[in-house]
């Protein structure tokens, strides 16, 4: 199964809220490049089709993380929709975010070559948690919680103030837990 299959597969078979049906739709569609694009333009998974595959290991690590006694001892129990929601989705603002370029390399001789590599091409300049939020409530609704835990899905390493991550982690335990599925997704899985 291709990492497209099992994306649209989770999605179909989890997300059932109004709209989920128009969000899948502009995914799949062509004014979309979620399948094709990458997830970073250097770090993890800069490759064509990266971005599919580490919304899919978000997925897994946070099935994981959310399975743990310990977790729900904390009151992180969310249904396995929010999870598909909130992993799946959380970076939906990479949609058409990056293009693909040629740079100029020294290789092995010293004799420049051009090279692919992906640059950043920021049409909707809203940040990075947010804009993804903003893109998903222009199909569906989120929860509080599901808004919250994709706005601080980077954790402390989000723009703004520490506090605030703080919060968000103490107020909501899922933004914890997205957070360490995106960090065991982009630093143990994808490097």
């Amino acid at each position: 199964m291709t990492d497209r299959e099992r994306f649209i597969e989770i999605f179909k078979n989890n997300i059932k809220r109004e709209g989920a049906a128009e969000l899948l739709d502009y995914l799949t569609g062509p004014q979309s490049d979620f399948f094709t694009a990458p997830a970073s333009a250097r770090y993890h998974n800069s490759c064509r089709g990266g971005l599919v595959n580490h919304s899919l290991n978000v997925y897994d690590r946070l099935c994981d993380i959310v399975s743990r006694d310990s977790m729900k001892e904390f009151g992180c129990n969310p249904s396995a929709e929010t999870v598909a929601i909130v992993s799946l989705l959380h970076d939906l603002c990479k949609v058409n975010f990056y293009k693909e370029s040629t740079r100029n390399v020294k290789d092995e001789n010293g004799v420049w070559q051009k090279v692919p590599y992906f640059e950043i091409d920021d049409k909707l300049p809203y940040g990075h948690g947010e804009k993804s939020v903003y893109i998903i409530t222009g199909f569906m609704r989120l929860t509080r919680e599901e808004a919250f835990a994709i706005r601080y899905h980077m954790g402390f390493s989000t723009q703004g103030e520490a506090r605030d991550v703080s919060a968000a982690f103490a107020m909501f335990p899922l933004c914890y837990a997205v957070s360490c599925a995106d960090m065991e997704a982009t630093y143990y899985i994808e490097q």
